[in-house]
């Protein structure tokens, strides 16, 4: 889930892209977003994450997928999930960027930067909307009661 609508309840056209990012890198590692990997209690963006800027992108790929045809195609699908998993919509590509990033190797490729941390979020953007006249809750939830006709 992405992180402004985990947070804020706004869905972008983003959102999926974030989404497809997680899904890439739980592919690739075989490991699920939400376990926590090495001594640091790290999610699997930030593992992944610590990985890439240390070069040692090779150490995510799952051994059961056996001898990846070619190392540099997965270490090329890394690059293309990290950018998915940025904290903004603004810093992740479309879609469509994707799919040209996946499916031509000349396309060059972003420099990935820190993905999103979800216990990092920071709270002022959530709480400027309390300022807002008709807004009741400062977490904006909504409650919808279900009646029968």
């Amino acid at each position: 889930m992405s992180p402004e609508y985990a947070t804020e309840g706004l869905f972008s056209i983003k959102s999926d892209v974030f989404s497809f990012g997680v899904l890439m890198l739980e592919i690739l590692s075989g490991k699920k977003s939400t376990g926590f990997y090495n001594s640091d209690s790290l999610n699997l963006l930030r593992y992944a994450w610590e990985l890439w800027r240390s070069e040692r992108g090779s150490e995510l790929i799952d051994p059961m997928l056996g001898d990846p045809p070619s190392m540099s195609l997965s270490l090329r699908y890394i690059n293309v999930a990290l950018p998915c998993v940025q904290e903004t919509a603004a810093g992740r590509p479309t879609m469509s960027d994707v799919v040209l990033m996946l499916s031509n190797e000349l396309v060059a490729l972003p420099s990935p930067k820190q993905p999103a941390n979800s216990t990092a979020r920071s709270l002022t953007l959530v709480n400027s909307d309390a300022s807002r006249p008709g807004i009741c809750s400062i977490n904006n939830v909504t409650v919808s009661m279900m009646e029968g006709r």
